[in-house]
C-alpha cells in the first residue's frame, strides 16, 4: 500500500492565511511563509496555498505570496485559487508552484484540465471539488462555495480525471472548520469512482479523523487547516498515530 499523504492547507486572502468555518468568517492564522516555514520542518508531506478571494488585481500579491512560501520548502507545492487560464497556471509555475489546482474555472471550462495536462503532465494538475449533501446526491458548488453548478461531484470527478487531471482535492462545504471529522461518506464515494489520488478536505480534528478517512473514506491523503496553524496538533504525533494503526506514512 502506498503511503498516505498528510497536508496543510493555507488559504490566503490579501497575503495572509485565515481560517473559518463553512467557507465563512475568515480570521486572521499567521503569515504564510512563517508557517510554510514550520511545515516543513514538522514533516508535512505537502503545501497547498488556496487564495480564496482571488481577483485580477490581486494577481501579482499572491505571485509574491506562493514564491514567499516555495522559498521555505523542500516538498511539492500546490497553488489554487484564481487560476483560470494557461497564463494563470504559468504565473504560479514560475512563482514555485510544483502543481495547479483548478476549480470554478474547469467546471467552466473543462477543456483546460486536459491543455494544463499536456503542458505540465497530468501530475501537476489537481481539480479541487467543493461539495455538500442536497437530497440525494453530493452537488458540486463554486466561487467558494457560494454557487451551486447543478453538477454531481462524483460524475464531475470521473469527468476530471478523464480529462487529464492528476488528484481530485475534494473538499466537504458540510464539515469545512468545524472539526467534526471528514465527510467519509463522500470522499469513499469519490475515490471509489476514480482511479487518480483523493484528498479529503474539510472536517479535521482528531487524530482519529484522519485514520477514518484513510480506512472508511478510502483516501489517499488528507488536508487540514486550522488544526495544525494553531499548533494544536503535532505533524509528527499524527503520523506516529497513524503508523501505530497500521496506516502507512512517510517518516522523517
Amino acid at each position: 500500500m502506498l503511503s498516505k499523504r498528510i497536508i496543510a492547507c493555507l488559504d490566503v486572502r490579501d497575503g495572509q492565511v485565515v481560517k473559518g468555518v463553512n467557507f465563512e468568517a475568515l480570521r486572521n492564522a499567521g503569515d504564510p511563509a512563517e508557517l510554510a516555514r514550520r511545515y516543513n520542518l514538522e514533516g508535512i508531506d505537502e503545501l497547498v496555498i488556496l487564495d480564496v478571494t482571488a481577483t485580477l488585481e490581486k494577481r501579482r500579491t499572491m505571485a509574491r505570496t506562493v514564491a514567499a512560501v516555495a522559498r521555505e520548502l523542500f516538498i511539492p507545492l500546490a497553488v489554487g485559487g484564481g487560476i483560470a487560464s494557461d497564463a494563470d497556471a504559468a504565473a504560479a509555475v514560475e512563482a514555485g508552484a510544483d502543481k495547479v489546482s483548478l476549480n470554478s474555472a474547469a467546471v467552466a471550462d473543462p477543456t483546460l484540465i486536459t491543455s494544463l495536462a499536456r503542458r505540465y503532465g497530468s501530475q501537476a494538475v489537481v481539480v479541487a471539488i467543493d461539495a455538500r449533501w442536497e437530497v440525494d446526491r453530493f452537488a458540486v458548488y463554486v466561487r467558494s462555495g457560494s454557487t451551486p453548478t447543478g453538477r454531481d461531484a462524483v460524475e464531475w470527478a470521473r469527468e476530471a480525471a478523464d480529462r487529464g487531471a492528476g488528484e481530485i482535492l475534494l473538499t466537504s462545504i458540510d464539515k469545512d472548520g468545524t472539526r467534526s471529522g471528514f465527510d467519509l461518506p463522500m470522499t469513499a464515494a469519490v475515490s471509489q469512482a476514480v482511479g487518480i489520488p483523493v484528498i479529503a478536505s474539510g472536517g479535521a480534528g482528531t487524530f482519529a479523523h484522519f485514520a477514518d478517512v484513510f480506512t472508511e473514506g478510502r483516501a489517499d491523503a488528507a488536508l487540514a487547516a486550522s488544526v495544525f496553524h494553531f499548533s494544536e496538533h503535532a505533524v509528527s504525533d499524527l503520523k506516529d498515530h497513524l503508523a501505530k494503526a497500521g496506516i502507512p506514512v512517510r517518516r522523517l
